[in-house]
């Protein structure tokens, strides 16, 4: 895609406000680390490849001028607060992680050289996420026949990652390998990922795209019209449960009441092994207006519960097999995941 997600430009980070798509193509830009946590927890910036380099760019402004004593009490803060904007999506984490340990290994030089070698490792992170998605994108073209019909789910595209995408990514190599490729995009209720982000990638990539509301998945999976669903992940357990955008879990049952294949595309840094299961997924829940009202207008009666948690967990049971830049997993994922991981 021409439209760059998230980029270090001249000191700043660089991002797409994905809230206003597809109306108006409107590119922030920031200077704080508190802007670029603003930017995660409003979701001008979403899906767990992006988040997690949205947040090693934001350690970098936030650790720029500090240097000696006052280096690691500002690294803290900044880490923490980057850390509590979302909590579903493992990128976030594993980013900091990566951010902390190159900090603990540089602390010692003055301001100036630590700052550069930050800068380094974030931009190393968005361009290693690229390069990732490409892989694990032409591993999952050999799943997709040469005329093939997709559905997927929410946004795991160009827009979730640093570049290309991941569920999209697979589409994408599909695509560019020569394979005849049409998608249904759900919806995906109540931010509407679908309708808004995954059309508009695929539109403006020239892939035939169709959108449907969220609630007719299941109509279109009996008429044997889909070959196989891809999705995305925010956290996949050491035991193959898939924690993704609210709606997998459904659309996972669905699929295999048709006997569709079901395909979990997930960068190794989505994978978690120190999460035994999806029970130990902490689910995200979002405020109650994203879902009680639209474009600034009131949908359901004023005092009614709103319950809008972002994320659902699909058993591991549910996945045909999980895409990664080293290759497709199959059950028993708890062997094959780990084997990937390691690169043995």
């Amino acid at each position: 895609m021409a439209v760059k997600t998230i980029e270090w430009r001249a000191n700043c980070v660089r991002m797409i406000d994905q809230r206003l798509l597809p109306s108006r193509e409107i590119v922030r830009s920031y200077h704080d680390y508190r802007g670029v946590a603003q930017a995660i927890r409003t979701m001008v910036i979403r899906g767990a490849p992006a988040i997690g380099v949205a947040a090693a760019m934001g350690v970098v402004l936030g650790v720029n001028g500090y240097a000696g004593k006052r280096a690691r009490p500002r690294f803290d803060l900044v880490a923490r607060t980057l850390m509590a904007t979302r909590p579903t999506a493992v990128n976030l984490a594993w980013a900091l992680t990566r951010m902390r340990q190159v900090f603990e290994e540089n602390h010692d030089l003055d301001a100036p050289a630590l700052f550069r070698r930050m800068r380094a490792e974030a931009i190393a992170i968005h361009d290693e996420d690229i390069a990732a998605n490409r892989l694990l994108g032409s591993h999952g073209a050999t799943l997709i026949g040469n005329t093939a019909t997709v559905l997927t789910h929410c946004n795991a595209g160009a827009l979730a990652t640093a570049g290309y995408g991941t569920a999209l990514g697979v589409v994408r190599a599909a695509h560019e390998a020569g394979k005849k490729i049409d998608v249904f995009a759900d919806e995906t209720r109540p931010f509407l990922q679908g309708a808004r982000l995954t059309a508009w990638e695929l539109r403006k990539d020239r892939i035939p795209v169709t959108v449907i509301a969220d609630n007719m998945a299941g109509s279109l999976l009996s008429s044997g019209r889909v070959d196989c669903v891809i999705v995305g992940t925010d956290r996949t357990a050491a035991n193959g449960d898939v924690a993704n955008k609210i709606g997998t879990y459904p659309l996972a049952v669905l699929a295999r009441r048709h006997n569709v294949p079901f395909y979990v595309a997930a960068p190794l840094s989505s994978i978690d092994l120190d999460c035994a299961s999806g029970e130990q997924i902490p689910i995200e829940q979002r405020p109650a207006e994203e879902l009680s009202e639209f474009a600034g207008k009131q949908l359901t009666p004023k005092g009614v519960a709103i319950f809008n948690p972002a994320f659902d967990v699909t058993p591991a049971e549910l996945v045909t097999a999980i895409i990664t830049e080293r290759g497709i997993a199959y059950p028993p994922f708890g062997k094959s995941l780990v084997k990937l991981k390691s690169g043995t």
